[in-house]
């Protein structure tokens, strides 16, 4: 009958793994002692272990009942809180526990996680900094300090509090994952997969850590290995969201992968969502005759990015008596941007950091029509909340280039020249042609004309691409490489941000010198801020698509600035992007129908100056003219389609 035994036996099976047997002693030790409070708090640790949070939170709640001076377990309770996503009630509880124990660093770690959940960054690098203030060997707070500090930009600092945290805990896995992701950012590609393998050296089960260093290989263009890493992370969390997005983005930069294939892993995904969603809801009372639609955007993007650079001009046309529309942004991120599209949304609402079903209910609740996803399987969709079908009618657009996979998106918005008839076995989704075009870019409030062609002062044709680095296969270093080996003294100018890292650069050059194309020839630049990477156009006579992921966003800028774009056709949507631009601007003859025509073409065009010269003079009027910055008509089109939509489910409902 002795409690106090059962309890600590409770402590250490729990140390060992054994939570089923820990909680089956927490009991006993309960059952002998009613009034035990530590063995309520004990028993709500193991609870939590096991992913009973609920539970574990009615154990904490009995053990401050038991002993309400009990700051352990209000701090306990504040981090099963968090897990909940109760995230105000956590902060209520941290605040509890540290007024009851001043000096207690683990309760200001633990508040810092919370406010850093809730955005407030500034206030969590406070909380972390008292933490490390009252204990200076906390490594853990450390490291979280450098997460939030990556969230805030501030990569140095970040970096020095990961290796503090490792200095203090040499086996601290997160500590390395954390430094690999601001490694990463940072452009130290090798640094950080090396900080990564280091993680799942010490944690080999460390789902996140295998992910991240999949997201590094695919920009080191490792597709085959990212792959498996996030494959690996699959395994480990077969629940973990991202890293099935970062799968299935992968997937579009391989030349090899079947449509069939595609399609099917994208199923699987959509398989899981729908099995992982709790309910779906069906009743959609109220919405059957309104005067204006209800839309809705989901997105993470709605600030300085490509998805709100293709929005800004469009949200402009929208007819406000025709049509609502209401923000559901997944980010913390307010910039200039986002200030001037907010008032074309009767609501904006943060999601962040809410459960997928507290999201779904909110939308529900604001009784949408019309639910859009802006992200597809990019960094911070929410692509579960559609799972559980909070409006009637859900719609794929803009800010991705596939098929989501999911059973409960109803279109995919594409135009007859990106999403032809024929491609409709590429998606899980209904194909809703736009009529001309899928996206509509808003002109660029950046102040620099199209120069001079280059060609003309330097003597010698310049090629270039600014995509990401991870889009240049081998096949396109090899097609570029022929181009340039039939075109005496041309030469490449490539722009990405993988070219941060030395290491990345020779790695280029190399691949190029094996193809023939010398060093001299080929000039890498790293990234710049907006007004200096659109200058840099003026230095490129002719910019040249990767393939099968060809450009979208740097291709329409790439015109805007005057150089036309020679892009290679192929048979999905993401490798037909070019081809919808350049129809869409009056360009049909830079559309090359095989590789052969690819070099063909190059050839032509490099060989007549004052034809490419009078081109580039009147390019930006051409494309401001154009379907592709007609904001009003591309509104029209957009409000006419989200009608139709809505009449044909008032047919079948």
């Amino acid at each position: 009958d002795y409690a106090e035994a059962y309890s600590n036996l409770g402590v250490v099976q729990r140390e060992l793994g054994q939570l089923e047997e820990a909680i089956n002693n927490y009991n006993k030790a309960i059952q002998l002692k009613p009034d035990y409070a530590d063995a309520y708090s004990n028993l709500g640790n193991t609870l939590q272990d096991q992913g009973q949070l609920d539970e574990a939170v009615k154990s904490y709640n009995k053990a401050i009942q038991l002993k309400p001076d009990y700051a352990e377990a209000y701090n306990n309770l504040s981090v099963a809180l968090k897990d909940l996503k109760q995230l105000e009630k956590s902060i209520q509880s941290c605040v509890k526990a540290i007024q009851l124990k001043p000096d207690y660093a683990e309760a200001y770690n633990n508040l810092g996680a919370t406010l850093q959940e809730l955005g407030r960054l500034d206030e969590a690098v406070k909380r972390y900094n008292q933490a490390i203030k009252i204990n200076p060997d906390y490594a853990e707070a450390y490291s979280n300090l450098g997460v939030v500090q990556r969230e805030l930009g501030q990569f140095e600092e970040v970096i020095n509090n990961c290796k503090k945290a490792i200095q203090l805990k040499p086996d601290n896995a997160e500590a390395y994952n954390n430094l690999g992701v601001s490694l990463k950012t940072l452009g130290q590609l090798d640094e950080a997969v090396k900080s990564y393998n280091k993680a799942i050296q010490l944690k080999p089960d460390y789902a996140e850590a295998y992910s991240n260093l999949g997201n590094t290989l695919q920009d080191q263009g490792q597709l085959d290995n990212a792959i498996k890493n996030y494959n690996k992370a699959i395994e480990l969390k077969p629940d973990y969201i991202d890293a099935h997005s970062n799968l299935l983005m992968t997937l579009n930069y391989t030349t090899d992968l079947d449509p069939t294939n595609a399609i099917t892993m994208a199923r699987k995904f959509g398989k899981f969502v729908t099995e992982n969603a709790q309910m779906r809801f069906s009743n959609y009372q109220g919405l059957s005759a309104p005067k204006k639609l209800r839309v809705g955007f989901v997105s993470g993007d709605l600030c300085s990015h490509p998805v709100g650079h293709f929005l800004e001009s469009v949200l402009s046309h929208i007819n406000p008596d025709r049509i609502e529309l209401i923000a559901y942004s997944n980010s913390n991120i307010i910039d200039d941007l986002s200030k001037r599209i907010k008032p074309f949304f009767s609501k904006w609402k943060s999601i962040c950091n809410q459960s997928d079903e507290a999201v779904a209910n909110i939308i529900h609740s604001d009784r949408i029509h019309i639910l859009v996803d802006l992200s597809g399987h990019t960094a911070y969709n929410r692509l579960p909340v559609f799972g559980w079908n909070p409006a009637p009618i859900q719609v794929s657009w803009l800010g991705y280039f596939a098929t989501t996979g999911l059973n409960e998106m109803d279109y995919l918005l594409g135009d007859p020249y990106v999403t032809p008839p024929e491609y409709d076995s590429h998606f899980t989704e209904k194909v809703w042609r736009l009529p001309k075009t899928r996206w509509c870019f808003t002109p660029p409030n950046i102040n620099i004309n199209a120069a001079e062609l280059p060609a003309l002062n330097n003597g010698y044709i310049t090629f270039g691409c600014f995509n990401n680095l991870t889009k240049m296969n081998d096949e396109v270093v090899e097609l570029w490489s022929k181009v340039l080996n039939s075109i005496p003294n041309s030469r490449l100018l490539l722009k990405a941000k993988q070219f941060r890292d030395k290491s990345t650069q020779e790695s280029v050059i190399q691949r190029f010198n094996i193809q023939g194309v010398k060093s001299e020839r080929i000039t890498l630049e790293e990234p710049e801020k907006r007004e200096k990477y659109f200058a840099a156009y003026n230095q490129i006579d002719i910019a040249l698509d990767p393939f099968p992921f060809t450009g979208g966003t740097t291709s329409v800028e790439c015109l805007w600035m005057g150089v036309p774009v020679l892009t290679l056709a192929g048979d999905s949507l993401i490798s037909r992007q070019g081809v919808g631009i350049l129809i869409n601007i009056g360009l049909p003859d830079w559309i090359a129908d095989n590789k052969k025509e690819y070099i063909a073409k190059s050839i032509l065009f490099a060989s007549d100056l004052e034809k490419l010269a009078t081109l580039r003079s009147r390019l930006r009027r051409q494309i401001l003219t154009s379907p592709l910055f007609d904001a009003q008509s591309f509104a029209q089109d957009f409000e006419k389609s989200l009608w139709e939509m809505w009449g044909q489910y008032l047919q079948k409902s």
